[in-house]
């Protein structure tokens, strides 16, 4: 007899877009705490960023999922006196990112509240397109590249980071892998879009240039994240990694003790004899143009 099974549907996008959006308010004052870490452990990678997009003094810039706004806030610098809009679905992510823009002194710098997805702005308004760390929680990473695609004026550029392969980063990849067998289930849950979404370097590509660029490419950049201690680490971690700061929260003392000694175990590997914690990591750096003569529809 054939077992009657009902498939169970999963969360749906806009669902998926509520928890991104609700998940980086959580974690706002996480990462502003560390937000001199993040910046500093993000530079290469915005360097990068910045060589890819190539933006030049006059162009406007618009940087999406800024977070605490570290690559628009680079960019700035560059394209005085253009103008750079960082934005975030997050509005308390964008509230960071213009405080940090006002102690700098950078008045060329802009915030607005809008999701990858839904850009608030019109078509052909931007020289550079930037994201650093965000693309991959999208609810439809297709959807969000053919915004960024829409607001770039033709032959616009664009550089995106987003994390490798999970095996790349274990910083991050044992974490999760720890707290899934402390809860037995997995996280972030199916159907909803995690740091390593978009791992794929090939499957990057091909979005991109699905989504309208042209002269795309995809390369990884090494990403090594060095940390005092486990405690510094696990500090650090906890504080801004947005799937986990809730369920962290929600877990017993007890709970908690166990997390620890998993991720005391799991992370003995990258131990130095100092104490200290050496973890490899690996971005992906795409980046491209839009395609000249294109039509906006």
């Amino acid at each position: 007899m054939q077992a009657n099974i009902t498939a169970q549907a999963g969360p749906s996008a806009d669902d998926v877009r509520r928890h991104v959006r609700e998940m980086w308010a959580t974690v706002a004052n996480g990462w502003e705490a560390h937000a001199d870490f993040v910046e500093s452990r993000g530079a290469e990678i915005t360097r990068q960023m910045l060589d890819a997009a190539a933006p030049r003094p006059g162009h406007r810039v618009l940087e999406v999922a800024c977070g605490a706004g570290d690559v628009g806030l680079a960019a700035a610098r560059v394209v005085a006196p253009g103008q750079v809009v960082v934005s975030d679905v997050a509005a308390e992510m964008t509230a960071i990112a213009a405080r940090r823009a006002a102690s700098r002194g950078l008045a060329n710098v802009v915030t607005a509240t809008f999701g990858v997805e839904a850009i608030d702005a019109a078509d052909a308004s931007f020289d550079v397109v930037l994201c650093r760390e965000g693309l991959m929680f999208a609810a439809d990473a297709g959807l969000a590249a053919r915004e960024m695609a829409r607001v770039l004026r033709p032959g616009g550029s664009i550089a995106v980071a987003v994390w490798g392969p999970r095996h790349e980063n274990p910083w991050l990849g044992l974490v999760l892998d720890a707290v899934s067998t402390q809860l037995g289930r997995p996280i972030p849950p199916p159907g909803v879009p995690g740091p390593f979404a978009l791992a794929d370097a090939a499957a990057v590509e091909q979005l991109f240039v699905a989504s309208g660029f042209t002269a795309v490419s995809v390369r990884p950049i090494a990403v090594p994240l060095v940390a005092p201690s486990f405690d510094e680490w696990w500090r650090r971690v906890s504080a801004l990694a947005g799937p986990l700061t809730t369920i962290l929260a929600g877990l017993t003392e007890s709970a908690r003790r166990e997390l620890r000694t998993r991720l005391l175990a799991a992370s003995l590997p990258y131990e130095a004899t100092d104490g200290s914690l050496l973890f490899p990591g690996q971005a992906l750096l795409a980046s491209g143009r839009r395609v000249e003569g294109a039509r906006d529809e």
